[in-house]
């Protein structure tokens, strides 16, 4: 695919056009912003615990009357 195919997407940081060399960010600093976002935790990816739901303490039960 060469740049004329690909539609122009907008920087996640500043909203500018991105650029190739730093897809799909326009600028290093961006790229840059956003990895210290990354780094200082403002991202994360939700997860839960299985021993914290019900689910989880059905398997424990079950898994103790095995025993």
């Amino acid at each position: 695919m060469n740049e004329k195919s690909e539609p122009h997407r907008a920087c996640p940081i500043c909203g500018k056009p991105s650029v190739a060399p730093f897809t799909p960010f326009c600028s290093k600093r961006c790229a840059d912003i956003d990895l210290g976002r990354w780094l200082k935790g403002v991202y994360s990816i939700p997860v839960s615990d299985p021993e914290d739901s019900e689910e989880g303490e059905a398997t424990h039960e079950e898994r103790d009357d095995r025993d």
